[in-house]
């Protein structure tokens, strides 16, 4: 026996506004101004099959979920030439903006204080019309 409290469960709803307090999330238009200037990296974590379904954006990395600390950690052994700092800004974007809440704060935990989510992710920025790249099999 312990002998503590435990900690209190919450609910995904709970955890997902209680991540997004620690940073200020960001809109597809501004997403694509700061990255087409150099000023933010964009991260695809959307699985294989949506992005087979609905496409790429143009310029943004892509990586797995389940690698993305490991390839953004400055210090780590496995980063991508991108992970240049702890200052980098990074977007991270999923299909609708929830697992990248989720994934920015992780990357918060690993002193990425500038990374960040777009709100409602992939698809709020297919639907403001920015460039999508389209999907491999619809290219021939």
């Amino acid at each position: 026996m312990s002998g503590g409290t435990e900690p209190r469960a919450v609910g995904i709803d709970e955890l997902l506004e209680r991540v997004r307090t620690g940073y200020r999330r960001i809109e597809a238009k501004e997403a694509h101004e700061a990255a087409r200037t150099g000023r933010a990296v964009l991260v695809d974590i959307r699985y294989a099959a949506l992005r087979e379904r609905d496409g790429l954006i143009p310029g943004a990395l892509v990586i797995e979920r389940n690698e993305l600390e490991w390839r953004l950690d400055p210090q780590g052994s496995h980063r991508l030439p991108e992970a240049t700092g702890h200052d980098l800004r990074v977007v991270v974007i999923c299909n609708e903006g929830y697992a990248s809440s989720l994934a920015a704060a992780s990357l918060h935990q690993l002193g990425l204080h500038r990374a960040t989510d777009l709100v409602d992710g992939f698809q709020a920025w297919r639907a403001a019309g920015l460039p999508v790249e389209a999907p491999a099999a619809a290219r021939g």
